[in-house]
């Protein structure tokens, strides 16, 4: 691996999403990514478990998730849609 591509997947693995939603144990991150035509959002949905003491997640959801699932999913689209950079933010203008 290149000194190039292992910091870039450096950059990648701190990357933090600019928001975070849980009900229970079913969490959305919301990921911006800066396009040429302003920034974009994806969602991620986790599930998440204690195995033993550790608590662990999954991108796997039962039945019984999935009205959670829905709700987050609303809730991050709601929010995607509110979103405005704080003042001093660039936004790629």
């Amino acid at each position: 691996m290149s000194i190039q591509e292992s910091e870039r997947e450096d950059m990648i693995m701190s990357k933090k999403p600019v928001h975070e939603i849980r009900l229970g144990r079913i969490r959305a991150a919301i990921w911006e990514n800066e396009t040429q035509n302003g920034p974009r959002h994806n969602v991620t949905f986790t599930r998440l478990y204690k195995d033993g003491n550790t608590w662990k997640d999954s991108g796997s959801f039962g039945r019984d998730d999935l009205p959670l699932v829905a709700k987050v999913a609303d809730m991050a689209h709601t929010w995607i849609f509110q979103y405005k950079p704080e003042a001093g933010e660039s936004n790629g203008s």
